[in-house]
């Protein structure tokens, strides 16, 4: 595999395990995969949809960054498999972004022009999942270390949290 990242670019890559008590799985990737309830429950997201350019789904993704940083906006294509391994359903979801020229850059908005993500979740055994997240993008202009370090330490865990809240509101709001 070709390097697409080298290392000495300075950017973290974030691996991420973790687990949703009574959240199955086909349950959370109902939610991660619904863009019109993720813009109810993540607070981060400033503008989502999905258009079809050229005969492919695309993902324009804004994304609220704290003051006196400026958004970041992603655009990219993604998708999602169920698979088979020896009895075990895996679902797995991949994303990376694309150059679509349809969707331009914004005026005082980053584009973050590397993006790759790749999500795998299964039962827990119980009444849960265990999911596991690669995840690595370039967010682009000077992201200060408070901010990195927050994503690291409290934005991770806080996602996950409020991804399972989520869940449990999902089946009331469809």
């Amino acid at each position: 595999l070709p390097i697409l990242f080298p290392q000495q670019s300075g950017l973290y890559e974030y691996k991420v395990f973790g687990g949703l008590a009574d959240c199955p799985p086909k349950l959370c990737v109902d939610v991660y995969m619904d863009l019109d309830f993720r813009k109810q429950w993540d607070q981060y997201v400033k503008e989502l949809y999905e258009k079809t350019y050229d005969g492919e789904k695309v993902i324009y993704w804004e994304v609220k960054y704290p003051f006196p940083l400026s958004n970041r906006d992603y655009v990219y294509i993604r998708e999602c498999q169920e698979v088979d391994v020896d009895g075990r359903k895996i679902w797995v979801v991949l994303a990376q972004s694309v150059a679509v020229p349809q969707c331009p850059e914004k005026p005082g908005i980053i584009r973050v022009k590397s993006y790759k993500q790749s999500l795998a979740i299964e039962s827990d055994g119980k009444t849960g999942s265990k999911v596991y997240m690669y995840y690595f993008d370039n967010p682009g202009g000077m992201i200060p270390s408070w901010l990195v370090n927050w994503a690291a330490k409290s934005g991770v865990p806080a996602f996950l949290k409020d991804m399972q809240k989520a869940c449990r509101n999902y089946s009331k709001s469809t």
